[in-house]
């Protein structure tokens, strides 16, 4: 057969296949679906109520349509914004507004604390620049998984409800910004639309996969809050994943599973300790510390934190036992020599410069800060992981 022959076979060959079918994976509900935020959110299949939400290319047409209403042909004006009628102040201090484009099902819509909320996001910068877009961004009400401009504003919604949130860098991402797209001390116009609510999943139906998922997802947010020394959010963000690491699960975990559950549990615990270190919550430290070394006696990091603190409190022999168990683990940490060569001087009787004490003798909160938080003092581990 001439070439041109066999191509023309293989050719009418093809055209009398079938059509593929579309795969199956197509369909099935996707476990894990991106955010801006967030990085991940687990995506669960729980019965819901949702309203439909336009296309994609609608949804923007709009949004720059109610945009140039608001601010004109020209950008950069929401210090007009902050002042002007017609908005309603989400917040007393009138640093979070809210406009309504769309009414929502009413009243009994509104979600509640502690409900999943799905909603559709579009927000600028003062000179236009879109920096967030997420069509379906989930998260749980006041667990600390989204800025609070998003947290407060999306309470005020009902379902349905379409608005635009006016917020300051006070309830976005304030003095530090956020790289590489939103400056310092920001301001940012959003138009949110709120498509789902439903009740938060019962962590007893969850497999170990799952809540090891969702539980990485909250000690990431924790560590968001952390390097942005918001630290209270950071420990309570590192207690939503303990509390979902410890949840008795319906089905069994494997030793696998078991053992990638205690992993992340020291993970949780030691960043636990890290935030109450910052927050001065002494004894919630010494706790968070034995918490890890129950699961895993040799964690270093646990090991020098709780030996360095009881040196702080004056239990000099305890201090001197853990600290040299830390260096046997890790003969190379300076941190660790320099604080086992403090104590040894200490019970030597060699002079120290005294830390100033209250009525109880104890080493005062301030004195402590001193020592655990100096920039310029060995930093032998990194703070959060």
């Amino acid at each position: 057969m001439s070439q041109v022959g066999k191509e023309e076979a293989e050719e009418s060959q093809r055209a009398n296949q079938p059509a593929s079918a579309e795969p199956a994976a197509s369909h099935a509900a996707q476990e894990l679906e991106g955010s801006p935020c967030l990085g991940r959110v687990v995506k669960f299949l729980l019965p819901h109520t949702t309203v439909e939400a336009p296309l994609p290319q609608e949804e923007e047409q709009q949004f720059y349509q109610g945009l140039e209403r608001l601010l004109g042909p020209k950008q950069g004006r929401f210090g007009e914004l902050f002042a002007a009628a017609g908005w309603a102040d989400v917040t007393e201090d009138r640093f979070l507004r809210k406009l309504l484009v769309r009414e929502g099902q009413g009243e009994p819509s509104r979600p509640q604390p502690g409900q999943e909320v799905t909603v559709k996001l579009l927000g600028v910068l003062e000179d236009g620049s879109l920096v967030e877009k997420d069509p379906k961004l989930t998260f749980i009400l006041e667990q600390g998984d989204v800025i609070q401009a998003l947290e407060l504003g999306v309470q005020s919604m009902q379902l349905g409800e379409v608005s635009f949130l006016l917020t300051s860098f006070l309830y976005a991402y304030g003095h530090l910004g956020r790289d590489p797209d939103i400056p310092s001390d920001a301001s940012l116009l959003y138009e949110v639309t709120l498509l789902q609510i439903r009740d938060s999943p019962d962590l007893g139906l969850l497999p170990p996969s799952a809540r090891i998922g969702l539980s990485k997802q909250k000690r990431e947010r924790g560590n968001f809050h952390f390097e942005r020394e918001e630290y209270q959010r950071a420990m309570r963000s590192y207690q939503l994943a303990l509390g979902i690491l410890d949840s008795p699960g319906a089905v069994p975990p494997s030793p696998e599973e078991e053992e990638e559950l205690q992993e992340h549990q020291v993970k949780c615990l030691n960043n636990c300790a890290a935030a109450q270190l910052r927050l001065q919550l002494f004894e919630e430290v010494l706790a968070s510390c034995n918490a890890v070394l129950h699961i895993d006696p040799d964690n270093v990091k646990a090991l020098y934190r709780k030996g360095k603190l009881l040196s702080e409190r004056g239990e000099d022999q305890e201090a001197m036992n853990i600290l040299k168990r830390a260096l046997q683990l890790e003969p190379t940490t300076k941190a660790i020599h320099a604080e086992l060569s403090k104590l040894a001087k200490r019970q030597k009787g060699q002079p120290e410069r005294p830390a100033p004490t209250g009525v109880d003798g104890l080493v005062q909160p301030a004195a402590r800060q001193s020592a655990w938080m100096d920039p310029n003092g060995p930093q032998p581990f990194k703070d959060t992981s």
